[in-house]
């Protein structure tokens, strides 16, 4: 069974920075691949960046530039550093897990896993 906790949400005010965290467990090495997913206020969830799987990422073109994606496999954890962070970041971020096979995607129907999520609230 695979299981992604989520960590690293919080407040911050504008320009400020954020790390996430996914931890993943439950599945062979390339099994699956993660990406971070988002669900602002009142908004379907959206693709932010996500693993490729060979060692390179996906950024959706709001995180390009300010978001990077870092993993660490001998830790089994995906991070999602954000930087100069701006109120319209304010959401529920999600980790999310997708066959392996699946390269280079931020479609939400390509993801059969999902964490619990992290709230981060940027003000003004």
């Amino acid at each position: 069974q695979v299981q992604l906790t989520e960590s690293g949400g919080g407040s911050v005010q504008s320009g400020g920075a954020l790390r996430l965290s996914c931890v993943s467990s439950g599945y062979a090495h390339g099994a699956y691949s993660l990406g971070w997913f988002r669900q602002l206020p009142g908004e379907e969830r959206e693709g932010v960046a996500a693993a490729n799987g060979d060692g390179t990422f996906t950024y959706a073109e709001a995180a390009k530039g300010r978001f990077t994606l870092s993993q660490d496999n001998a830790k089994n954890t995906l991070y999602l550093q954000m930087n100069n962070l701006k109120p319209e970041d304010t959401a529920i971020y999600y980790c999310a897990a997708r066959p392996g096979i699946i390269r280079n995607s931020l479609v939400l129907s390509d993801y059969n896993f999902w964490g619990q999520g992290t709230q981060v609230t940027v003000s003004s």
